[in-house]
């Protein structure tokens, strides 16, 4: 059973004894019955609810619709735009080895997001979980735009939305495209607002954590380092050997990262040079490694249906819960091999 996401915090209330008056003598006052002492009891304060939010398990005041935003991760593209103010970051391997980002945003919505880049058919597979949200991108191969249309999503893409993209100085394309999130959502008024996903947060397992500085994960032509500072109390990110900086500012880390191992095998899809597209199956079950508060813990995933979240347990069956705030996923592979 998963811990419930709710914080309760306790507000210490101090009952006030009034002081009785004072008299001079035992007895009453004559003409008056004798009167029992005055006691107060002190009340109990009613706990507070502080809801936690189901992506980040943050305080949250309203639940908010969900933008999926497809984000380049290559040198070219960095640094990237927005990623700072989303609730989930899933990794994912596309064509020739190298990686792309899906950034999950709702409880926080960055003016500008970007560089936006094409779809992938494992985006497909990950959306549902969310309900139906706006997802953003770039475009997709003419094939892969049936389904697309059948998806459980709303379409915010550039070619369904141009008014919401434009291209930022500096940049030379295909990485100079970015869009204006207000503008993604307001053709998306339907979008489903932020619900379970499957994550717990809370205190880490007592047991089973081992301390790690570091921890690495590759990709056929891509590696993410993930390295613990107690200082930010997040896990800053290296890619390929250098600091993946925002482009807001500083370097990008979260509290948590999931290191989710998956079955991938190729699609249907290639790209112009015949390098075929992976699919990364989201779906059943398998082991993963949760990195929080400078410990790797592992874990195992489920995920029943494409329409259910993911769960994350320790070895013993217990939930794993996350840290409060940013979560990366790193979809990988045991022996990636290039499809």
């Amino acid at each position: 059973m998963r811990l419930p996401r709710v914080i309760t915090v306790c507000l210490a209330g101090a009952a006030v004894l009034l002081p009785l008056a004072a008299c001079s003598s035992d007895e009453p006052a004559a003409g008056q019955a004798p009167q029992a002492a005055a006691t107060e009891t002190p009340s109990s304060p009613e706990p507070e609810e502080v809801k936690a939010h189901p992506f980040t398990g943050m305080p949250y005041e309203t639940l908010k619709p969900v933008l999926a935003v497809k984000i380049e991760n290559t040198a070219a593209g960095k640094p990237q735009l927005g990623l700072k103010s989303a609730d989930i970051v899933y990794v994912e391997q596309v064509e020739a080895g190298l990686t792309r980002l899906m950034a999950i945003f709702s409880s926080k919505l960055p003016p500008k997001v970007g560089p936006v880049r094409s779809a992938r058919i494992s985006d497909l597979h990950i959306a549902p979980q969310f309900g139906k949200p706006a997802f953003s991108y770039s475009g997709a191969q003419t094939k892969m735009l049936p389904f697309i249309a059948e998806a459980s999503l709303y379409d915010v893409g550039d070619t369904r939305n141009p008014g919401a993209y434009f291209r930022q100085p500096g940049r030379f394309a295909p990485y100079n495209l970015f869009a204006n999130t207000k503008q993604l959502l307001a053709k998306a008024p339907r979008a489903s607002k932020a619900k379970d996903v499957g994550f717990t947060f809370g205190d880490a397992p007592a047991e089973g954590g081992v301390e790690r500085k570091s921890y690495t994960v590759k990709w056929p032509a891509a590696r993410l380092t993930f390295a613990w500072s107690q200082a930010k109390e997040q896990w800053l990110i290296w890619q390929d050997g250098k600091k993946n900086m925002a482009a807001e500012g500083g370097q990008l880390g979260a509290p948590t990262i999931v290191i989710q191992y998956t079955k991938t095998e190729r699609s249907q899809f290639h790209d112009k040079n015949d390098s075929y597209t992976p699919l990364v199956h989201t779906t059943g079950k398998g082991s993963a490694i949760v990195l929080r508060d400078g410990k790797a813990f592992k874990a195992r995933w489920e995920r029943e249906s494409e329409e259910s979240g993911t769960t994350f347990t320790t070895e013993s069956g217990e939930p794993m819960n996350f840290a409060p705030g940013q979560v990366w996923v790193a979809l990988a592979s045991r022996k990636p091999v290039i499809p």
